[in-house]
């Protein structure tokens, strides 16, 4: 068993991390810090409230920190956790720059302790799905992938008054979307961007478009805005035989808004509906045309904690390499050298 605690009592923990965490035996989860105890979620019973970090760094128990704050904050706290002995999980996006990402990573192999980046999101449905159709080999050689992350949030940029680069919209969702594609596909031979303040300079970035290039002719696309009133599909897969449209994204998020959480008396959590299904269209090697419904995978944002244990336990390879997080903050870095 491990034995946790947060560093951070917000939507991040109560919504992402904790009903993933309190179903799964192997995990206990001892100690919460904020800087001032509040009860604007449901206290967990058997789980000690903290407003002083010191209880967790002095507490022997404690395995691992999970660092969930806001992301200026990522780097400073992380490092005081990792100083002080403790293994850390470490919320998206990792840290402000690369130069921060290479020394929390040294300092953790100076020490011989784990920390990892929470890309939760690597196990969203859609995304699950994608990879399910592209290995089907139905598309035939892959050649371009879209993938959309759309609001109409309007109101969001409106009443930002001032940009700030961890509260840009490219590092607080790329740093997903991105995530996802160096994952699979691994780092981009080059990549070429369009990363907007559309309300004008000084303003929140609200839109990124950015093109991460491979061996030929694959090209994958990461799109996203605040402004899209109709959204993008999901994913939509190009490929010298077929398509696949995946329209809806994973429903996890939406569950977890509703309080509808993970767990054996939600047996239909996040699960898609028929309606949801993507479309695979293609012709098979004898010429003949296909229309199928792919029976979308089932997302589990646990299974990062999953991979968590099989490291600090059971010594395996972590989920989310180094390499992968600092290829993806090097990016986030420079799609937004220009703003101001």
């Amino acid at each position: 068993m491990l034995t946790l605690a947060y560093i951070g009592n917000g939507k991040s923990t109560n919504r992402y991390h904790l009903p993933y965490v309190l179903i799964r035996p192997e995990f206990r989860v001892k100690r919460i810090f904020e800087r001032r105890l509040k009860e604007d979620w449901d206290r967990i019973d058997g789980v000690d409230y903290v407003d002083d970090k010191e209880t967790i760094y002095d507490d022997p128990e404690i395995d691992l920190v999970v660092i969930t704050t806001p992301p200026a904050t990522h780097y400073d706290l992380a490092k005081e956790a990792l100083e002080r002995g403790k293994h850390v999980l470490l919320e998206k996006p990792f840290t402000q720059s690369l130069d921060q990402a290479e020394d929390l990573f040294t300092l953790a192999k100076e020490k011989g302790l784990f920390i990892q980046a929470y890309q939760n999101r690597r196990f969203d449905s859609d995304f699950l799905t994608v990879q399910k159709v592209i290995e089907s080999g139905k598309l035939g050689q892959v050649q371009e992938v879209e993938m959309h992350f759309d609001y109409f949030r309007p109101q969001v940029p409106l009443e930002t008054p001032k940009y700030q680069r961890m509260d840009s919209f490219v590092y607080g969702h790329a740093c997903h979307t991105l995530d996802q594609v160096i994952s699979y596909f691994g780092k981009p031979k080059s990549y070429t961007y369009d990363v907007k303040q559309l309300l004008g300079p000084g303003r929140m970035n609200d839109y990124f478009d950015i093109d991460l290039f491979y061996q030929s002719p694959l090209k994958v696309s990461v799109k996203s805005s605040y402004f899209r009133i109709k959204p993008r599909p999901s994913f939509v897969v190009y490929g010298d035989r077929g398509c696949f449209i995946k329209a809806s994204k994973d429903k996890q998020e939406t569950d977890l808004k509703h309080f509808y959480l993970p767990g054996p008396d939600h047996p239909d959590f996040g699960i898609d509906q028929v309606e949801d299904y993507g479309q695979v269209t293609y012709l098979d090697t004898q010429g003949i045309y296909h229309e199928e419904k792919v029976v979308s995978q089932v997302g589990d944002y646990g299974r990062l904690y999953d991979g968590v244990y099989a490291s600090l336990v059971e010594g395996e390879e972590k989920l989310v390499k180094d390499q992968e997080t600092l290829a993806q903050i090097a990016m986030l870095e420079a799609v937004t050298q220009d703003l101001s």
